[in-house]
């Protein structure tokens, strides 16, 4: 597998609210919420486009775990339980630099849809 960007550090902040990822050309601060809507597992990307499922109730998500996957990914281990996506270091890079656009897709995708970042009755 060939990999374009290389981290030099990942490390969970504010108790796994966060996990920061430096690259040569950056750090990306990443919500637990926002990695976990766009895990790149088939539960969420499908295996189809039509597949692709819009993912709420997050909001208050965290990193339990983040494990090694040869020298080419991790496994984060969310504490809803959700733990099959593996994060290559090329996505994890383009979910810092597209980050924004991303992010108001999916809120867009949740506003559409009549879904909410939060967890129903809270």
């Amino acid at each position: 597998m060939s990999t374009q960007n290389w981290p030099i550090e990942l490390r969970l902040k504010d108790g796994g609210r966060l996990l920061a990822v430096t690259y040569d050309d950056g750090i990306f601060d990443l919500a637990a919420e926002y990695l976990r809507v766009t895990s790149p597992s088939a539960e969420v990307q499908g295996h189809t486009a039509a597949e692709k499922r819009t993912v709420g109730g997050k909001r208050n998500v965290r990193i339990a775990a983040v494990e090694p996957v040869g020298h080419y990914a991790v496994k984060l281990v969310f504490d809803d339980g959700h733990d099959s996506g593996l994060f290559t270091w090329d996505y994890l890079h383009e979910l810092g630099t597209d980050r924004p656009a991303k992010w108001e897709h999916y809120l867009g995708e949740l506003a559409a849809k009549g879904l909410s970042r939060d967890l129903p009755g809270f």
